[in-house]
């Protein structure tokens, strides 16, 4: 499950960006378990969990968001889980913010675009701790 932290942690639909900065695509997560894919909803940027690189969990059934704190949403699936929901904060980059399927918590988060296949995702407890993970777009 770790493979959905802060790469929902996590941060991506279309194979080739449109420019360099555009975060619209598939993302692989920076230890490869996940997959997120980005589309452009709005002025913001929308994310979803496209790919586990282990689905099921120890019973063999899909995994759900099991640590989800409203027990009603407890049983949604991780795939197609919406993880991300970013706005435009500069060339380049959107803040907004990331869940964490892991533990249940949304985390504030901020994506980078450092060349047409990479981004740096950060997300962020309180205000000053931080950590990055860096995707590559899926081809």
């Amino acid at each position: 499950m770790k493979t959905v932290s802060l790469a929902l942690a996590g941060a991506m639909l279309l194979t080739t960006p449109a420019f360099a900065g555009d975060a619209a695509g598939t993302w692989v997560s920076q230890d490869g378990g996940l997959k997120v894919q980005l589309v452009h909803c709005g002025h913001r940027i929308c994310g979803r969990v496209v790919w586990l690189g282990e689905p099921l969990d120890r019973a063999g059934r899909p995994k759900t968001d099991t640590q989800n704190p409203d027990p009603a949403k407890r049983g949604r699936p991780l795939i197609g889980l919406p993880v991300v929901e970013m706005a435009p904060a500069g060339p380049d980059r959107w803040s907004g913010t990331i869940y964490n399927a892991d533990d249940g918590h949304v985390y504030r988060a901020h994506l980078m675009v450092t060349d047409p296949d990479k981004a740096v995702l950060e997300g962020c407890m309180l205000v000053l701790l931080c950590r990055g993970h860096t995707w590559k777009r899926s081809r």
